[in-house]
């Protein structure tokens, strides 16, 4: 009897940095999935956040900071800055 997979499981998880600099955000990496880490870094002078619309995550950033977030869900979510609400950008999280 043979067996065959119904969806492949990725070997290990990625991490992803994400720099904020000059009032706006680094571009969005490819190929982030489900399980992966993001590593928010505020290179800025100001306070910033990465902050799920859909409320999935918020992370404060003081200034020269980072910290980092393992990815939960798949999909698409639009990030903002509480801070500075103009500050958006969408990542694509796949499974």
């Amino acid at each position: 009897m043979s067996f065959t997979p119904v969806f492949t499981v990725r070997a290990e998880a990625q991490l992803h940095v994400i720099e904020i600099d000059k009032m706006k955000f680094g571009a969005a990496p490819a190929g982030i999935h489900a399980g992966d880490t993001i590593i928010w870094k505020n290179a800025d002078l100001v306070k910033h956040s990465a902050t799920a619309r859909d409320g999935s995550f918020d992370i404060d950033l003081p200034r020269k900071s980072q910290d980092s977030m393992i990815v939960k869900n798949t999909g698409t979510v639009d990030v903002y800055c509480r801070y500075h609400p103009g500050m958006i950008m969408t990542l694509v999280i796949t499974p």
